[in-house]
Order: C-alpha cells, then sequence, then structure tokens
C-alpha cells in the first residue's frame, strides 16, 4: 500500500457510541478495502450516520478505533477523505462555482486548480451553465450535485458519502456511478450509504448490513449471496401444489406452476425433478440467487 491511496484500507475497529441510555452504534467493525465499494444498508436510526460522523472525527468515540492502513486515523488523515454528510453544508448566497473553488482552497488545492477541477465536475454533471448561479436558485437535485462535487473534486484518498443518490435523476445517478468507478479504478476506498438497494446490488462490491446499532452481516456480495440456503425454483406444465406433499423439502412458496424450494441434498433434489418429470412438462429448474433485497430482509428480521 502506498501513501497516495492506491491499495489504501480504512478499517473501523470495535466502534461505539451512546447518547444517554441509547447506544446508537454498539461494537460496529468492518474494513473498505481500496478499490472498491462499500455499500453500507440499514433502516431509518440503525447507526449508518453515526458511524460515518465518528470514522470523520465529528463524534467522539466511546469505545474503539479507526485505522487507515494500520495506523490510526489521524486529523491531517480524514482532510484528505472526501466527505459527504446527510446535512448538505452548503452556502446558498454563494455561487455554486465560487463556492466550490473556496471548498477546495480550503482543502488545500490552488486557486487555479481547484477552478480546472470544479468547471470539470460542473460539465459532467451538466451543470456547466448554471455555475454562476447562487446555490438557493438551484433545484435540490442540483444543489445535491454541486455537494457531490464538493466531495469528490478533490481527488480524495477515501470517500465517504451520506445518502449521495438521494434526490438525483437517473441520468444525474449514472453521472455519479461513472465518477465513483474513477476513483476505485485508482486504488480509493468508498463507503456509501443508500436506502436504494438495487442500486447498491448494482454497483457495490462489498456490503454492510447495521440493525439497531450493530452489524448483522457484512462481505463481499458474492458471499453474502451464497452464505444462505441453496433454493431452487422449479415451473411446470400445470399447478404446482403437489409439491407441498413431497417428503424431505422445504417449500418456501407456490404460485400457481412455479414453486419456491429448499433440498436437504442433492438426493431430495433429483428426486423432486424426477416427480416432476412424471407428471408433465418442466419447463424451468434452476437455483435462485437471491437479491440483495432477500438478504437484508433475512439478516434484519
Amino acid at each position: 500500500m502506498d501513501d497516495s491511496g492506491h491499495g489504501s484500507l480504512l478499517e473501523l475497529d470495535g466502534l461505539s457510541r451512546s447518547f444517554g441510555d441509547l447506544r446508537a452504534v454498539d461494537d460496529v467493525s468492518f474494513t473498505v478495502p481500496g478499490g472498491q465499494m462499500t455499500g453500507f444498508v440499514g433502516g431509518n436510526g440503525a447507526g449508518k450516520t453515526t458511524t460515518m460522523r465518528l470514522v470523520m472525527g465529528l463524534l467522539a468515540t466511546h469505545a474503539g478505533e479507526v485505522r487507515w492502513n494500520g495506523e490510526p486515523m489521524t486529523a491531517a488523515r480524514r482532510r484528505r477523505i472526501g466527505y459527504m454528510p446527510e446535512e448538505r453544508g452548503l452556502y446558498p448566497k454563494q455561487k455554486a462555482l465560487d463556492q466550490l473553488v473556496y471548498l477546495g482552497e480550503l482543502s488545500g488545492m490552488t486557486a487555479a486548480a481547484a477552478k480546472a477541477a470544479v468547471l470539470d465536475h460542473l460539465e459532467r454533471f451538466g451543470l456547466a451553465d448554471r455555475a454562476g448561479e447562487r446555490v438557493e436558485k438551484l433545484s435540490l437535485g442540483n444543489q445535491q450535485r454541486v455537494q457531490i462535487i464538493a466531495a469528490l473534486m478533490t481527488s480524495p484518498d477515501a470517500l465517504i458519502l451520506d445518502e449521495p443518490f438521494s434526490g438525483l435523476d437517473p441520468q444525474a445517478v449514472d453521472s455519479m456511478v461513472d465518477l465513483l468507478r474513477e476513483h476505485t479504478a485508482r486504488g480509493v476506498p468508498v463507503l456509501f450509504s443508500s436506502h436504494q438497494l438495487e442500486l447498491v446490488e448494482r454497483l457495490c462490491d462489498r456490503l454492510v448490513v447495521l440493525s439497531k446499532g450493530r452489524v448483522v452481516a457484512s462481505g463481499a456480495v458474492d458471499e453474502l449471496r451464497g452464505a444462505g440456503p441453496e433454493r431452487y425454483r422449479i415451473t411446470v406444465g400445470g399447478d404446482a401444489g403437489w409439491v407441498r406433499d413431497q417428503p424431505g423439502i422445504h417449500v418456501h412458496d407456490v404460485d400457481g406452476s412455479t414453486a419456491l424450494l429448499e433440498f436437504p441434498d442433492s438426493a431430495a433434489r433429483q428426486a423432486l425433478l424426477r416427480a416432476a418429470l412424471d407428471r408433465g412438462d418442466v419447463l424451468d429448474f434452476a437455483r435462485q440467487v437471491p437479491a440483495l433485497s432477500e438478504i437484508y430482509r433475512e439478516v434484519t428480521a
């Protein structure tokens, strides 16, 4: 690992934070590897935003540690993280271009470098013609784009983004995805929270699921999909209700000619398939890869 962010690793180890009697974050540990997108999901009040604030040093931890490449996180290193908070912090009276250049300079960029980076990002988000407008004159979606640019424009060593896709139209989502992939291509760890599970499923290499302040699942998306029970979907020529009478199988659902099944072993699977063929046509019989929404429901139930 080098110090530029390539192949870097962000680690959360045993983070805890309470507010009075409420344990908002409870012994949270996971890693955000460089070059990958890690999706951070959970219901409202699960503790995602509090966890991100702990990583950024905006809240003090009551226990645990944040590390960067194995070393304790420092204030200087945090300044190299592109952070997009849940509460958008823009100056409404300031022009979009001026504000972004100012934020770039605060991050250590020269005025010229900041302006070049801002103009490039405004162009990519379709906002080049709005650069001179005050932020308060922009739509909420365009204000969201400006906030995203503020987090991305400094070529940060890591990205921590709290609900970055909320309020964006599909075209802006695609632009955002392209930009994030450019950052992961240079080895940057990216952690983002989202309620849009289908988007997380499309984008993420890794997933962390938080429930009531605790991590209830984490790891590579494919690993989490494979960790659950194997389920098979069968579609037959007639009604599939007869599968309920077959011994040794677990029937999850029957809907007309289609059934979702779980088998204790391959022998039971083959026996069911033979029984189906004896009854008539088998139109489809395949293992079902669970959707992210299914995994989420199971681990948060």
